[in-house]
């Protein structure tokens, strides 16, 4: 596609495009030993057939994943998962065959270059199993890992990548939810990885592990986190034409859609991008978009798929998707039928005012993005329908006409009513609260795998806050936030907690958790900058209250005016 999107709305389908991948390969291991790849190392069997699930013993008890599970949620024997930006190989094993390496010190050869490693794996110890691994260089150097899984039965849900329904035992099948997770781990810039010591600990599972790329030549234009999985039509054969609004330009454009937090595949059937004239109306005939040459693409459970941009197509029938609940813009829903492609609004019957499965627009080129991590206040709530008054939106207007700092993509990454340490939704199943998974827990989806991401901006923790959350609490999930942040290299700015007396739940024990926390920012021992944003709209007279002028109403959020003055209050050389 040669047009430039320069803070364009966008209407979304299918465009051209496959995204980057790693060069990992594997190789034999030479005479005399050394690293081999994972797959020579499996000695362990964790899938049953549910006619035989007497097998397999994943956890040394006897009881194993279903293969049917793991079928109906799309990961099947060899099959390609992208999860958190990484490029995953589900073991190209039959049921009852070893498909996983308990690990223990073994060396895996691995090579290629990227900005993570990325383990497929989990835990069967009944709580964390932790181990520090070794990364062998080409040029002879080594870093080392601390890699930390969850337990496959009782871990959090909020951070698993896919939850099975069922559990094999030789005595029957359990319905107890089984979790694998995707955990990564920072790689030397610029380095190329030759192999991979895995740590030591019998009880962590290892069933695949890759490079993921570094989206260098991509910048993020657009993005939007997944607050839940909510029900939704149902929608059978329809076509959504979902409306974005672009931060950065460039020659080329790709999208990325999300499966986060699914039990079962999603089938995209076609997609297309162009450029909204008004309305589901596009100025122009929608340009097709293709998934590793394909007009369509089946996502599976808890996956992702990167194309090239979008309106699309879902040709079977769906009740329940990951969605951005809070998008303050309009987008559309068709009649039945694939309407991708059409170069009018006529078939757009119905609007919607979230964000399903798309998370994000990436353009060529560009300096790389600054991701803003944050609640209601950035995902817009209170700012005027369909006119991009979100202070993320104010920056990117910022950033794009100036010529200080290079010019970045913003991506948008505020869930309304999210928190720093605190899950609103739980991270599986059908749920109502769209709050989504606490800042910690989607801080590697939402932050260290955007693309060319350099800058964070964390800006959250009045919802923490006000639901009782300790001055500490949110002063060391801010901390860990700051330090995994920094572990990948990304330069990590905090703005102060606005204030909110007024507000039902804005007690004056809330305010006094408040403003410790601010105190704790303003030193900024832990971050590249402060932006103090409780200074830019309280009331001089009354600090505890947001300025008049700058509030919605509701005591709590900022109008369109008080939204302008946060973003027109950021240093830019501070990104």
């Amino acid at each position: 596609m040669r047009r430039r999107l320069w803070g364009a709305a966008a209407l979304l389908g299918v465009f051209a495009g496959v995204a980057p991948v790693a060069a990992a390969e594997a190789v034999a291991a030479p005479h005399g030993g050394g690293p081999v790849p994972l797959e020579r190392l499996f000695d362990n069997t964790a899938v049953s057939d549910d006619e035989r699930p007497g097998a397999a013993d994943f956890d040394g008890s006897g009881s194993s994943l279903s293969a049917q599970d793991l079928t109906a949620a799309g990961w099947t024997p060899g099959r390609t998962l992208t999860v958190q930006g990484a490029r995953l190989t589900w073991p190209r094993r039959a049921a009852g065959e070893p498909d996983n390496v308990r690990a223990d010190a073994q060396s895996v050869r691995l090579r290629g270059r990227g900005d993570a490693l990325a383990f497929l794996v989990t835990g069967t110890a009944g709580s964390d199993v932790s181990g520090t691994g070794t990364v062998r260089y080409a040029n002879g150097s080594r870093s080392s890992y601390r890699l930390t899984s969850s337990d496959w039965r009782t871990g959090p849900l909020a951070t698993k990548a896919v939850t099975l329904p069922h559990i094999n035992t030789p005595a029957g099948q359990l319905a107890e939810k089984a979790r694998l997770y995707v955990l990564t781990v920072p790689l030397a810039h610029g380095r190329e990885v030759a192999s991979v010591k895995l740590p030591r600990g019998g009880d962590l599972h290892v069933f695949a592990l890759a490079i993921r790329p570094s989206t260098r030549g991509w910048t993020g234009s657009w993005a939007a986190s997944t607050s839940g999985y909510t029900a939704v039509g149902p929608w059978t054969d329809r076509t959504l034409r979902l409306v974005v609004h672009t931060s950065a330009g460039g020659p080329r454009v790709r999208i990325r859609l999300d499966n986060t937090f699914a039990a079962a595949p999603v089938r995209i059937g076609s997609a297309t991008v162009a450029v909204q004239e008004a309305g589901a109306r596009p100025v122009a005939a929608p340009v097709p978009l293709s998934f590793r040459g394909a007009a369509g693409a089946e996502i599976p459970a808890g996956a992702q798929e990167v194309s090239d941009p979008v309106g699309f197509h879902l040709p079977g029938t769906v009740t329940a998707a990951p969605v951005h609940r809070l998008a303050m813009q309009r987008s559309y829903v068709s009649e039945p039928g694939d309407h991708a492609g059409d170069g009018t609004p006529d078939a757009y019957t119905s609007a919607i005012t979230s964000w399903p499965l798309l998370t994000g627009v990436d353009v060529g080129g560009g300096p790389g993005s600054v991701v803003v991590l944050g609640d209601s206040i950035t995902d817009g709530e209170k700012s005027t329908q369909d006119a991009n008054h979100r202070w993320p939106n104010v920056l990117a207007t910022r950033v794009r006409t100036q010529h200080v700092v290079p010019h970045y993509g913003v991506l948008n990454h505020g869930i309304s009513a999210n928190r720093v340490v605190t899950d609103r939704y739980p991270g599986d199943g059908i749920s109502t609260d769209t709050g989504g998974v606490s800042a910690l827990h989607r801080l590697d989806r939402d932050v260290l795998a955007q693309t060319s991401a350099r800058t964070v901006v964390v800006f959250q923790g009045v919802n923490d806050v006000r639901w009782g959350a300790s001055a500490d609490q949110v002063i060391a999930g801010l901390r860990e936030v700051a330090d995994r942040a920094h572990g990948r290299g990304l330069r990590v700015l905090a703005a102060t907690i606005a204030p909110c007396e007024g507000e039902s739940l804005c007690t004056p024990a809330a305010d006094t958790r408040r403003t410790a926390v601010n105190a704790w920012i303003r030193a900024g021992d832990d971050f590249d900058g402060v932006l103090d944003f409780d200074a830019v709209v309280r009331d001089p007279g009354h600090p505890a209250r947001l300025l008049p002028a700058y509030d919605s109403g509701d005591h709590l959020h900022p109008n369109d005016a008080g939204l302008a003055a946060l973003a027109e209050s950021v240093d830019l050389t501070l990104l």
